[in-house]
């Protein structure tokens, strides 16, 4: 150990305490700006062409994937810096990589979400009209639980990385039920997510619908509307952008993805080693306390919990395990027929059309997700990711209109009501209380 003279210490002491103060003031007060920010569409048609653009994700933080082609036919959705125009388009010119041009300037649409949830703030009771930061929401389960005592149950699942509570809540109508777990907001800045999950939990409470209600008291319900609070308070005040988590990981990388961190084939397929990146998968399996939290508060529910369903956007699929490979899940078949089911349902009401199938091969490869690990570490054998609202043709999907709110929730529970009744009749929560 290496020791200094106290003097000396004090010196060097004072200078990086102040200099830490500043940086974490940076970090709260300094919004990220992507002016003149451009985003391009790119369709490899070879494989060389697919391993180039693959490459660049690795190689530069001044190129933001927000889509990721893993075979061809696939495209790439890629915000470019402005001091990395040039050199990314000579590259996929001088290769011959088909691309477009899709927005000029992507921080249009965030400053006009901006203006829209600035102006809203003096506004009244909870409701879906538009999105809700994590104060909000979490006082709003606070409300839950104090008007309707009997049947919601607030739950405390520990605490995040900046000490923030991973807050949720249990709503049950008696005891004895198989449980099902909704968790929503792993990725930060997918706020469809936790919209959908709210609208979901409050129409499970308060809906006078009989299919509603029945599905409501069928089952012990475990709401979690945001598994990743650090990054969704981020989202709103710092980095509209932002994914991860919120630990760091050396001076100038924040965060892993929290459903690349969950310890279940961890680290195999689709993720990153690079801590900057957007998918990195941490530095070991649960090495995120949200993850490790989230994952403790279930493995207590073992042998009760039937249902472990999971929400995300964008791109409307219906995705079950697994990630890692593509070799099926045991009950696969059973897998499959039910979210036939479900996305026929889902469209009744809209139109809105989802695809469906295995992770591995309906999306991409991806392991360490916790849809996965609840299946292949916890047994829970109906487990499903939805990606919600747009499609996959939208590039500024995480910034789905507040419009879409409602009906995303209203279609979405259309079809959770199938997916748990056509689970249900298959006799998968016939030993779950």
């Amino acid at each position: 150990m290496v020791r200094l003279n106290s003097a000396v210490g004090s010196r060097w002491w004072a200078p990086a305490m102040a200099i830490l103060a500043v940086a974490l003031s940076v970090e709260a007060a300094e919004v990220a700006r992507y002016d003149n920010y451009r985003l391009y569409r790119v369709t490899p048609h070879s494989e060389a062409q697919l391993r180039s653009v693959a490459a660049m994700e690795q190689a530069s933080d001044s190129l933001i994937f927000l889509e990721t082609a893993r075979k061809l036919g696939d495209r790439f959705d890629i915000v470019v810096a402005p001091h990395k125009l040039a050199d990314f388009t000579e590259t996929l010119e001088s290769d011959y990589i088909p691309h477009e041009l899709i927005e000029q300037n992507v921080q249009r649409a965030f400053d006009e979400e901006r203006v829209r949830l600035t102006n809203k703030r003096a506004k009244g009771p909870f409701d879906w009209n538009d999105y809700h930061t994590l104060e909000e929401i979490h006082a709003w389960l606070d409300q839950l639980a104090s008007e309707h005592p009997k049947e919601v149950e607030l739950l405390d699942a520990g605490r995040s990385h900046q000490n923030r509570t991973m807050k949720g809540v249990k709503l049950s109508y008696g005891p004895g039920r198989p449980g099902v777990f909704l968790e929503g907001g792993i990725h930060a800045r997918e706020w469809i997510s936790p919209a959908t999950v709210t609208y979901i939990l409050n129409q499970l409470l308060t809906s006078e619908d009989a299919k509603v209600r029945a599905l409501a008291e069928k089952f012990d319900w475990y709401v979690f509307p945001n598994a990743n609070p650090d990054g969704y308070a981020y989202t709103f005040q710092v980095n509209r952008l932002w994914r991860k988590t919120r630990k760091a990981y050396g001076p100038f990388c924040y965060g892993a993805d929290p459903n690349r961190n969950w310890d279940f084939h961890w680290a195999e397929q689709g993720t990153s080693n690079n801590a900057c990146s957007d998918t990195y998968h941490g530095s070991e399996a649960f090495s995120e306390v949200e993850t490790r939290s989230l994952a403790a508060f279930v493995e207590k529910l073992r042998g009760k919990l039937g249902a472990y369903i999971a929400f995300h956007s964008y791109s409307q699929l219906l995705l079950f395990p697994y990630g890692h490979t593509g070799e099926h899940s045991p009950n696969h078949q059973d897998l499959n027929e039910i979210a036939e089911a479900t996305v026929k349902s889902l469209a009744k009401r809209y139109g809105t059309q989802y695809k469906y199938g295995n992770v591995y091969d309906a999306i991409y490869p991806a392991s360490g997700s916790s849809v996965d690990w609840s299946y292949g570490a916890q047994d829970v054998k109906i487990a499903y990711t939805y990606e919600l609202r747009p499609d996959g043709d939208a590039w500024n999907g995480f910034v789905l209109p507040p419009n879409e709110i409602v009906p995303t929730g209203e279609e979405t529970l259309d079809s959770l009501i199938t997916l748990l009744e056509e689970s249900s009749a298959r006799g998968y929560y016939d030993e779950k209380h």
